[in-house]
């Protein structure tokens, strides 16, 4: 298994490129094929845009904390940050039959995050929302 590596990163929209960036590297050193690589990308930009806009709303200050660890498995991908207590329990369950026209703007994040990544788990801890992905290799 590989060292973990850290990055903390600003909890602010222009960080999305950074932190893609990073999680693109370390799905890449995991060896992930590039199917996985994108739903890497795209869990993690969405559960990152979240935390800004949720977690953190409109306080300017504020960071993400990420960690990868890439194993025989594949890659796990740890998301920290110190805004808002988020529940995901709290979260309804999209309406996915509904018509385009109906559907309400947003809340199929968490649905797409648990969709594309293989485990997905959540843990409030003092002063810390911790969210856990799993990608493992095909």
């Amino acid at each position: 298994m590989a060292a973990p590596s850290k990055e903390v990163f600003p909890a602010r929209l222009e960080s999305l490129e950074a932190i893609n960036a990073f999680v693109t590297a370390a799905a890449e050193a995991a060896e992930l094929d590039a199917r996985a690589i994108y739903a890497v990308q795209m869990a993690v930009e969405e559960a990152c845009s979240n935390i800004i806009e949720h977690a953190y709303g409109d306080v300017q200050e504020g960071d993400i904390e990420c960690t990868c660890v890439a194993d025989d498995a594949g890659l796990t991908i740890t998301l920290c940050d110190y805004g808002r207590e988020f529940d995901p329990s709290q979260v309804p369950e999209p309406d996915l039959q509904c018509s385009l026209e109906d559907r309400p703007v947003g809340g199929l994040g968490l649905y797409l995050i648990h969709q594309m990544m293989d485990d997905v788990s959540f843990e409030c801890r003092p002063n810390c929302n911790l969210l856990t992905m799993v990608k493992r290799r095909e």
